[in-house]
């Protein structure tokens, strides 16, 4: 099986079960803040999970594209991946635990013919506050598995959610494919690291709610919220035993190959994994239509990271020339007909990757400087110590095993313990300053944050007024005490022209416009001047919120119902983002 054909497979099951398909949204969340990247099928949906109508019914499915970086020290064994393909699909209000869980079954042993006894799934066992989900359980064993087929684990293993403090959550049910390996154990089970048992699908199931006070109530409408790999599903059903071995990964892995062996070097079969998954994972995400550039904060700062990443393997091999460009004109290639926004931003994508080669080409060197004159004053057979190590992990981007072998040539060591400690303060304060920053948020659902979504349609139209209609915007981040916009635009906004903006939004609140809420097709949508993101790239029917005289966009609300209700609208910072991404920060309500 090929990956369109399981991709239509799929997509073409829940059709054919009343789900409507709608198109893979940006890899930048728009309505879900607490994330850097859409990092699952549901983030796109977060407002419809919460009690929006969504435009097309209530039973939905798609291929969404995905990038995680939690488990990157993962990347290079038999699955992990930083991007991926998320086949998903979507009961909001509509079928619950029985339907979800027999479609899941019938697609993954009818339609991929993967055999009973393959299969295995974990269902929530219960705690103080949630009782076990014994309706996942019974119903699994209805279609024939067996007790030591299912397992029960608690909230890290079989709960999801709430987004934030409270909100919609519950339990899940994973499935997982047996390896046919031997058990590492008497407790081996999908919960272990030994590689028997593969996820491959995940069945949300949204039914409750946890209040302000830690207590969980039933939910009035509850939701199903499915995603399987795509890589995963593809490397079992064809028989391989790593997503390197698919179609997904050949032509690449066949490319670097070829650059190997004209170079005349060879590098580790790991190594070689990660150059190529990275080098996907980097094109898709300087292909996404809000065009990302590497920079040193937020989603910027992880494409840096990966880039970064393949440039020491190769410079690790002793390899200097940049091969970046031909290793993502490959990935283009291969994908541009099922994501057409690859061959459309390829330009933009090999020149951020020539920039990003070229400047750290630099940083490199000067970083290798750095570390020999730390080497040169350690005493024979002494160590480096953790904290200098982590300067040059900090500082130069080196990782930890790159310093390790600098100083294993000379016949050092490092002091780990003491580069995990200082690593885990530097993660711990990052947490803290992600928990802060994103702590609100569309995840909320609350009137201030549909007033202050409301207030970047009121600024994006302001914005085109005065400077013009180069202004496209290229992501939004909300939480309850501000908004956050960034836009294209080449130089830096005036005074002026920042005051005239602000002056346009304070008029449109001071006028109390109604916001008009219109379901209609993309291309209707298009020819009544509406503006949107993703550049057509919707579902059959789509929402248009219009501002009369000021703002027409697709969006996905939700919104407020007049504009008196943000008060009033004042710019705090406008700043750079990233070339040619120009980024606002403003408040509402402010009197």
């Amino acid at each position: 099986m090929t990956a369109n054909e399981l991709r239509t497979m799929y997509v073409n099951f829940f059709k054919e079960r009343g789900h409507k398909e709608i198109a893979s949204a940006s890899l930048l969340p728009e309505n879900d803040p607490t994330v850097l990247f859409t990092t699952a099928g549901m983030h796109p949906l977060a407002p419809y999970l919460l009690g929006e109508k969504h435009p097309s019914g209530k039973r939905l499915t798609d291929v969404q594209k995905c990038v995680r970086t939690e488990d990157i020290d993962e990347v290079g064994d038999d699955t992990h991946c930083t991007f991926f393909e998320m086949l998903g699909n979507w009961s909001l209000g509509d079928y619950f635990k029985q339907e979800s869980i027999s479609m899941s079954f019938d697609f993954l042993t009818n339609y991929l013919h993967i055999p009973l006894e393959r299969l295995a799934v974990t269902v929530f066992e219960g705690d103080e506050l949630v009782p076990a989900d014994v309706e996942a359980e019974e119903i699994w064993k209805s279609f024939g598995l067996k007790s030591d087929q299912i397992f029960r684990y608690g909230r890290d293993n079989n709960w999801w959610g709430p987004a934030g403090q409270t909100g919609p959550c519950g339990p899940d049910t994973e499935i997982f494919y047996d390896m046919d390996k031997p058990k590492c154990g008497p407790n081996c089970g999908p919960s272990c690291k030994c590689g028997k048992y593969v996820e491959i699908w995940n069945n949300v199931f949204m039914q409750f709610n946890k209040e302000a006070d830690g207590t969980f109530t039933e939910l009035k409408q509850r939701n199903v919220d499915t995603g399987m790999g795509l890589e995963r599903v593809l490397t079992i059903f064809n028989g391989k035993t790593n997503v390197y071995d698919t179609e997904l990964f050949i032509p690449i892995m066949q490319t670097l190959e070829e650059i190997l062996e004209k170079e005349g070097k060879s590098i580790p079969d790991r190594d070689k994994r990660i150059i190529c998954e990275h080098t996907r994972a980097i094109t898709f995400i300087l292909g996404d239509p809000m065009k990302i550039s590497p920079s040193n904060t937020e989603q910027g700062y992880i494409l840096r990271r990966l880039i970064r990443r393949i440039i020491r393997l190769f410079k690790k091999a002793d390899i200097s020339a940049n091969y970046l460009c031909e290793l993502s004109e490959v990935i283009i290639e291969q994908y541009r007909l099922v994501y057409p926004e690859l061959g459309e931003n390829r330009e933009f994508i090999l020149e951020q990757l020539q920039k990003e080669y070229n400047l750290f080409s630099k940083t490199l060197d000067e970083g290798l400087k750095k570390a020999n004159r730390y080497l040169d004053s350690i005493e024979q057979g002494g160590i480096l110590s953790g904290e200098l190590a982590f300067k040059l992990y900090d500082t130069f981007g080196f990782p930890i095993e790159f310093t390790s072998e600098l100083a294993s040539e000379r016949g050092y060591q490092v002091d780990m313990d003491g580069f995990r400690k200082k690593f885990e303060e530097h993660q711990n304060k990052s947490r803290q300053g992600a928990a802060g920053k994103f702590a609100g948020g569309l995840a909320d659902n609350n009137e201030q944050t549909a007033r202050l979504h409301t207030a970047t349609h009121l600024l994006n139209g302001a914005l085109r007024k005065v400077l013009g209609d180069e202004v496209f915007q290229r992501g939004s981040n909300i939480t309850s005490e501000r908004l956050r916009f960034d836009f294209s635009f080449g130089r830096k906004v005036t005074k002026e022209e920042l005051g005239k903006v602000e002056s346009i939004v304070n008029e449109a609140i001071r006028k109390k416009i109604d916001v008009i809420l219109e379901e209609m097709t993309p291309e209707k949508a298009y020819e009544e001047g509406a503006i949107g993101v993703f550049s057509g790239k919707y579902g059959e029917i789509v929402k248009v919120y219009t501002i009369p005289g000021y703002s027409k966009e697709i969006c996905g609300g939700p919104h407020a119902k007049n504009t008196g209700e943000l008060v009033s609208f004042k710019i705090k910072k406008e700043e750079a983002s990233s070339a040619g991404v120009r980024r606002i920060k403003a408040v509402i309500n402010e009197n």
